[in-house]
C-alpha cells in the first residue's frame, strides 16, 4: 500500500510525458510539409541570435515595461522548475528533499526559488491587469476574439495557480517542520511562506499534511498540464523560440530572392541557341512545373511555417504596422495566425486520413485575403519588432508572387506599372524615345 503513490506519480509522468511527445511529432511532421530551405550557413551568427534574442530577451526589452515583467517571469518561471527535479524524484522513490544534504547551498535555491515565485505572481498578475483592464489596445484587435484571448488568459491563470501551490506547499512544509513531523525534515528557507505560515496556525499535523500533498500533487500535475497545453496554445514560443532566432534569415532584410524556375526561364530566353521545346535530358524528369508563390501553407518553407508555430500573438508587428495604423485590413500577427491555425488542419487532416486528402481549403482566401496581401509596404517593420524574429512579409510576398505570377491578380495599378516596365523600360507611360527629355530642361 506505501507503494501506491508512488505507482500512481510514475503513471502520471509517464502519460504527460507520453503526450507531449507524440504531440512534438505531429509538430514536427507539420513543419516539415514545408518546403526545403537550408539555413546552414553562418552558425556563429545564428548563435550570437538566438543566445542574444531568445536567451537573452534582447529585442523584449525596447518596450521597457513589458519587456521587464516578461524578463521577471520567464527567468522565474524557468529557474523555479529547476525544482520540478527533485519532486520527480522525490515522487518516484517516495523520498521528501531529496536534495535537503546540500545543506547551505539548498537553503539558498529554495529562498531564491521562493522570492522569484512571488515575482513571477505579482507579474502576471499586471499582465492580467494590462490586458483585461487596461486594455491596452493591441490586445484587442480583432483577431484577438475567441480563443486567441481566452488562450491568453488561460496561461496567466496556470502560472498564478502554480506559483501559488508552491507557495502553500512550502508554508506547510514549513509548520511540519516546525512540529517535528516524520519525513519534513527541516531544510530550506523561507522568505516569502513564512508570512504564509501563520494562515495554517492552529491546523492539525493530519490537516497540514494533507494540504501539503494536496498542493504537492497539484503543482506537479499542473506542470504536467501545462506542459501539454503548450501544443494548442500561443506559448509554444517557449520551446521554438530557440530554433526560430537561430534559423532566421541573415539576409539583409530588403533583399528578394528569386526563384530557381525563373531564373531557368530567363537563362533560357537569353541563350540563342537553347531550344525551349526540346525534351528533358538523360536522367531529368519533366515533372509538374513549380508553382511561382504559394497559394497554401505546403507552398511555403519549412522556416515560415515554423515561424506561424512560434508566434507569440503579442502584436507588436501589428502595432508597428503602418498599414494597419492607417484603418487597413493587413495585421501581421493575423497572417502568422492564419499560417498556423491552416497548418493545423492540415495536419489533423492528415492525422484523420492517413496522408492529406484535399478538402478544398487553401490558405489564400480561405484564411488570407489579397485585400490583406495588398495593403503590405513592405517596411519590414514587423520583421524589425519581432521579439523571436518571426517574418510575416516573407509569407505576404510569397502569396503576393503566386498571385501575379499564377494568377494574374495584381491591382490595376500595378498592372499598369508593370506594361509600361515591358513596353517602355520604364514604370512610366513614357516612349523610350523621350524617357531622357527631363535633361534638357
Amino acid at each position: 500500500m506505501q507503494y501506491i503513490p508512488n505507482i500512481i506519480f510514475i503513471l502520471a509522468l509517464a502519460a504527460g510525458i507520453g503526450y507531449f511527445t507524440m504531440n512534438v511529432r505531429k509538430l514536427i511532421r507539420n513543419i516539415r510539409l514545408g518546403k526545403d530551405i537550408d539555413r546552414s550557413d553562418n552558425k556563429s551568427a545564428r548563435f550570437k541570435n538566438m543566445a542574444k534574442i531568445a536567451l537573452g530577451q534582447g529585442k523584449m526589452t525596447r518596450r521597457p515595461v513589458s519587456g521587464f515583467l516578461h524578463i521577471i517571469v520567464y527567468v522565474g518561471f524557468i529557474i523555479i522548475n529547476i525544482e520540478v527535479l527533485e519532486i520527480i524524484i522525490d515522487g518516484i522513490f517516495g523520498t521528501h528533499r531529496i536534495f535537503s544534504f546540500l545543506g547551505g547551498l539548498y537553503d539558498f535555491l529554495i529562498g531564491s526559488f521562493e522570492v522569484l515565485a512571488f515575482l513571477v505572481l505579482v507579474g502576471v498578475i499586471i499582465f492580467w491587469i494590462r490586458r483585461n483592464i487596461v486594455k491596452i489596445k493591441r490586445f484587442w484587435n480583432p483577431e484577438m476574439k475567441g480563443w486567441p484571448k481566452n488562450d491568453g488568459n488561460l496561461i496567466l491563470y496556470f502560472e498564478m495557480v502554480l506559483m501559488t501551490l508552491f507557495l502553500v506547499m512550502n508554508a506547510t512544509d514549513l509548520q511540519l517542520q516546525e512540529l517535528g513531523a516524520d519525513h519534513y525534515i527541516k531544510a530550506g528557507a523561507y522568505p516569502i511562506s513564512q508570512f504564509i505560515s501563520p494562515l495554517f496556525d492552529g491546523m492539525s499535523e493530519g490537516t497540514l499534511i494533507l494540504i501539503e500533498r494536496g498542493a504537492w500533487w497539484l503543482h506537479i500535475l499542473g506542470i504536467l498540464v501545462f506542459l501539454n497545453y503548450l501544443y494548442f496554445s500561443k506559448h509554444l514560443h517557449i520551446l521554438l523560440a530557440f530554433p526560430n532566432t537561430y534559423f532566421a534569415n541573415l539576409k539583409p532584410q530588403g533583399e528578394f530572392n528569386n526563384l530557381e524556375a525563373v531564373t531557368k526561364e530567363v537563362m533560357l530566353m537569353m541563350d540563342p541557341n537553347a531550344d525551349p521545346f526540346a525534351a528533358p535530358e538523360a536522367g531529368e524528369e519533366e515533372g509538374e512545373p513549380e508553382k511561382f508563390g504559394a497559394s497554401d501553407v505546403t507552398d511555403l518553407n519549412w522556416v515560415q511555417l515554423m515561424n506561424s508555430y512560434t508566434c507569440t500573438e503579442c502584436g507588436r508587428c501589428t502595432s508597428e504596422c503602418p498599414a494597419n495604423q492607417t484603418g487597413k485590413k493587413l495585421s501581421p500577427r493575423k497572417i502568422m495566425m492564419d499560417t498556423r491555425d491552416r497548418l493545423q488542419e492540415v495536419g489533423d487532416n492528415i492525422d484523420k486520413n492517413g496522408s492529406f486528402v484535399d478538402d478544398g481549403k487553401q490558405l489564400l482566401n480561405d484564411y488570407i485575403t489579397p485585400e490583406e496581401l495588398w495593403a503590405c509596404t513592405s517596411c519590414n517593420a514587423c520583421v524589425e519588432t519581432c521579439p523571436v524574429n518571426i517574418s510575416p512579409l516573407s509569407i505576404i510576398l510569397d502569396m503576393r508572387r503566386y498571385l501575379v505570377m499564377e494568377e494574374s491578380a495584381a491591382p490595376s495599378e500595378l498592372n499598369v506599372m508593370m506594361t509600361n516596365i515591358e513596353n517602355n523600360g520604364a514604370p512610366w507611360p513614357f516612349n523610350q524615345m523621350d524617357r531622357m527629355n527631363w535633361s534638357n530642361e
